[in-house]
């Protein structure tokens, strides 16, 4: 394993410092749908610290979660630096979580204030009375109508006017293992947890993508992933900060749009899930264009098919274009092989700072990155090996020459457009449908997405539910619409082992067959 050559101070107040001196006149842009935001790292800095008082003066605790329910923008990164800086932690929530999983997750974490763009206000305000820490909620404009608050039992605040009415901080002292910033799992084995990286393990995480990543002073990311994933979050607020990279902020992906900005900011890098590159050769190709300006794109989060590497490498004009493999708990595990575009699309590259082993055909991995445990310590019960390996569940092999190959997911985990799906949860909810006797779901290869979900269904007597009625009834049950099978498959019995478990491999390698 490398070592990593901490020579620059670790906590984010020191990004922060750096940052705002070293490249004051550089902008944050952000598209959105009211057309470009602009705001340099100047003013941005002097709005951050005044939000460290606006904290202060919402009497949010000393180490209290700080949670965000927005969309790429300059707000967003206010809101992830000002909370650290001050000893608190950021937590950014996902908007496309459904309302139970939104509540779970606000109570498990114990927020104590919300800050809400406009447009999404809607999502929250019908759960406000479920929200047992929530004591504050700060309203965002971004060009939406303000939802009425009447109703609310926590008060609500327009960020603008508190913003207006702050005194800035100066930041104090903050130990670089402190808790920085939170998100949580997707629930993809149990209850979604919350994985907290420290000040440190950021640094590290950043500092390992200026040594593998080809990036410079002065290239330009394009940042279409949510920034409550960490893979959207790291590009947006801290490598500009660090690497003096500049961030183009998308709210919303659409591929033709992201051709556009590309060419418009000469953008040098990408990273996203297999949806993402597979959109941008799609939109590349109807602009007539090979994106000159792209050095490197980063693809993970999902299954990556060899091919769709080996078309973006051929499609594109001088991109290396490589798989990477990591978790939310030890992001960027493995940084791919930029020298080589068969290691590229045949493997998922080597460990840059981490460490990775093979354990019983699971993958296990720590290293500088990784994460500082879970808000709850009981939710780290078998996490861990007795090396302090995080366990990731995730099934691989090595190969002669130290390249990993990611051959499978344990318990069965489907990914798609980057989003874990777990199949039991959606399968224990569609067994009580009336046409169902039993199911099995798992996701089978696909260009576009990643992984597509295919329910294997034994129907209850006359003929079965088709995608439609699925959709349907697992809506009404409260599950989010990305987990919902795109694909029925009727069989007489589902293959089974000995003590009648469902033999899934069976399934899916007799779907690889079909397709």
């Amino acid at each position: 394993m490398d070592g990593l050559m901490m020579d620059t101070p670790l906590s984010l107040i020191h990004l922060f410092d750096r940052g705002t001196r070293l490249f004051a006149d550089k902008e944050i842009v952000a598209s959105t749908p009211g057309g470009m935001e602009r705001l340099s790292y100047g003013d941005w800095g002097d709005r951050t610290r005044r939000l460290g008082g606006m904290l202060d003066d919402l009497d949010i605790s000393g180490d209290g979660r700080v949670a965000t329910f927005a969309w790429n923008n300059s707000r967003h990164l206010e809101l992830y630096f000002a909370a650290p800086c001050t000893g608190r932690v950021s937590h950014t929530l996902n908007l496309r979580l459904f309302p139970e999983q939104l509540t779970y997750i606000v109570n498990h974490a114990e927020d104590e204030v919300i800050f809400v763009d406009h447009s999404v206000a809607g999502l929250i305000w019908p759960l406000m009375d479920a929200f047992d820490t929530v004591r504050h909620v700060v309203l965002m404009d971004d060009g939406a109508p303000a939802p009425d608050a009447d109703a609310i039992r926590a008060d609500v605040h327009d960020y603008e006017s508190l913003l207006a009415s702050a005194s800035a901080v100066e930041w104090t002292r903050v130990d670089e293992n402190r808790a920085s910033s939170m998100m949580y799992t997707s629930g993809t084995t149990g209850r979604p947890k919350g994985v907290l990286h420290s000040h440190d393990s950021l640094h590290a995480l950043i500092t390992q993508l200026g040594r593998y990543w080809r990036i410079e002073p002065g290239d330009t990311f394009l940042v279409p992933s949510p920034v409550a994933h960490i893979g959207g979050s790291i590009y947006a607020f801290e490598c500009p900060l660090l690497l003096g990279t500049q961030a183009v902020l998308m709210q919303r992906w659409d591929p033709d749009r992201a051709v556009a900005l590309m060419l418009e900011h000469g953008c040098t890098h990408m990273a996203g899930a297999t949806p993402f590159l597979d959109g941008l050769l799609a939109a590349a190709q109807r602009a007539d264009t090979r994106l000159p300006d792209l050095k490197v794109f980063i693809c993970g989060g999902a299954s990556v098919p060899p091919s769709l590497i080996r078309r973006a490498t051929q499609d594109l004009d001088k991109a290396a274009v490589s798989r990477v493999y990591g978790s939310t708990e030890v992001p960027v595990t493995t940084v791919g092989s930029l020298d080589d575009a068969e290691r590229a699309a045949d493997t998922d590259g080597r460990p840059g700072v981490a460490e990775a082993v093979i354990v019983d055909g699971e993958i296990r991995s720590r290293g500088p990155q990784m994460f500082r445990g879970y808000l709850h310590p009981e939710d780290s019960a078998g996490a861990f090996d007795e090396s302090g390996y995080f366990r990731t569940g995730d099934l691989g092999r090595f190969t002669d020459d130290g390249h990993l190959v990611v051959t499978g997911r344990a318990k069965d985990i489907i990914i798609r457009n980057g989003e874990n799906i777990s199949p039991k949860e959606v399968e224990d909810i569609l067994v009580t449908h009336p046409q169902i006797a039993e199911i099995a779901i798992v996701g089978v290869p696909d260009s576009r997405t990643g992984e597509r979900a295919c329910a294997t269904i034994v129907a209850a007597g006359g003929g079965g539910p088709e995608v439609a009625d699925l959709h349907e009834f697992l809506v009404a049950h409260g599950v989010a619409k990305f987990k919902v099978p795109e694909q029925v498959r009727f069989v007489d019995a589902l293959p089974k082992n000995d003590a009648g478990k469902v033999l899934k491999h069976v399934l899916k390698a007799d779907l690889i067959k079909e397709s």
